[in-house]
């Protein structure tokens, strides 16, 4: 059978999609960005002009509607995901919305209840689900190449953002738009990503403090769960530390793994066998995540990322900030 050629619309147009996310869009197979939609007229002229897009706007409901147009991306920030979500599922068209899903579980529910209504897929951005390098990882876990899985360990850590220390405003650290701070928008990448390796977390807990002062959101977290396979985690994340540091360790009954969930540093396996493995990153880097919606919607194979899996992310995240 030949395969159906998607036709992506685009609701936003910030950083994330210059290099991560938009081109993938129009560099996979049987895809393309058809349009681009902004609020601000002379933003999303620029952005589509700049990357070749033939058409833009400034409504987002005509271009949903438009049936010229197979699937929305949201690339908005989260507080925007579930309004964007109800007009594209009542539209009965595919969906992809950035990460986290959104500001709250509710709202996730209220979008996987509309898009299974709907009959039609809804995505969500964890990108990092679909690529090879954190493949190599599962392959050692499932293979028992470390034996029965006991702990998995998450340091993560770094410098404040100049901006934030300067006061600027950030939609990240706005809790009413992010969901939260930093924790929200990025420790979201490696919960999820552990989720693919040992099954939704049951249980979370944890303690957060604001310790600069800088914003409203959290920007010290520490947080322990519980996977459905038994799996134990915990992880500690800091914004205002003198340093980078990113380290996963999980632990086994025969060995160990050590990775990193945003460096790009080797991972390394200490088990039944020694392995080393650099596995390099698609440029973009959602090239393979936008590969598998196309698969999926080809009936090729089941995507990795999809709404339930995400709303457990924002549950656990939601566990782990209640003391705040």
């Amino acid at each position: 059978m030949e395969r159906k050629h998607i036709r992506w619309g685009m609701i936003g147009c910030g950083s994330v999609t210059e290099r991560k996310s938009g081109p993938a869009f129009w560099q996979v197979e049987n895809s393309s960005l058809e349009c681009v939609m902004g609020r601000r007229e002379e933003k999303v002229k620029d952005y589509a002009a700049r990357h070749g897009i033939g058409c833009y706007t400034t409504d987002a409901k005509a271009m949903i509607n438009d049936p010229n147009i197979d699937a929305i991306y949201v690339a908005t920030p989260p507080d925007s995901h579930l309004e964007y979500a109800l007009m594209v599922a009542s539209a009965g068209k595919p969906c992809v919305v950035e990460k986290p899903m959104a500001v709250s579980v509710e709202e996730c529910d209220a979008m996987i209840a509309a898009f299974e209504s709907a009959k039609q897929p809804l995505f969500v951005a964890y990108y990092r689900r679909s690529l090879p390098r954190f493949e190599v990882v599962k392959g050692w876990i499932d293979q028992g190449m470390i034996g029965t899985v006991r702990h998995i360990h998450w340091t993560y850590h770094r410098p404040p953002n100049p901006d934030d220390v300067a006061g600027k405003e950030n939609w990240r650290v706005n809790p009413a738009q992010a969901g939260g701070g930093y924790f929200v928008d990025l420790a979201s990448h490696g919960l999820n990503l552990f989720q693919q390796w040992f099954g939704d977390i049951r249980q979370a807990k944890g303690i957060c403090s604001n310790q600069q002062g800088f914003y409203d959101a959290e920007d010290a977290v520490s947080g322990c769960f519980l996977f459905d396979g038994g799996v134990m985690g915990s992880g500690y994340w800091n914004f205002g530390a003198a340093s980078r540091e990113d380290n996963v360790e999980i632990v086994g009954s025969e060995g160990r793994i050590v990775c990193s969930v945003f460096g790009d540093t080797p991972f390394v396996l200490e088990g039944k066998e020694s392995h080393v493995s650099v596995v390099d990153n698609p440029d973009p880097i959602h090239y393979f995540h936008v590969e598998n919606m196309v698969k999926h919607l080809n009936d090729e194979k089941m995507h990795p990322s999809l709404g339930k899996s995400a709303r457990n992310t924002t549950w656990a995240m939601e566990q782990i900030l209640s003391d705040q």
